[in-house]
């Protein structure tokens, strides 16, 4: 199940979010969003693990973690975006 994991500090590292989330099961994967212009954090990843995904959805949504409330929920689905159309210069 891939997690939602938003709200974060900043300063969140991939081992953190790691270490956070093992205590309800092994994590396959982790997964922090950066801005592609800046390369700075934005704030929020996902994480991806099968067993005890739901007990760490239920344990961490809304606890404090780095000094930041955490929201956690299920990852919805990646909605498609309209393409967008350019204009052409001449």
């Amino acid at each position: 199940m891939q997690i939602y994991v938003g709200n974060m500090s900043y300063r969140t590292t991939q081992e953190s979010l790691e270490t956070l989330f093992s205590q309800f099961g092994a994590v396959e994967s982790v997964k922090l969003i950066n801005d592609r212009e800046t390369g700075r954090a934005k704030g929020f990843a996902f994480v991806t693990m099968n067993e005890g995904a739901k007990e760490a959805i239920e344990a961490l949504d809304g606890k404090e973690f780095e000094g930041r409330t955490l929201r956690i929920n299920e990852a919805k689905p990646r909605e498609e975006r309209p393409k967008r159309e350019f204009s052409k210069r001449f």
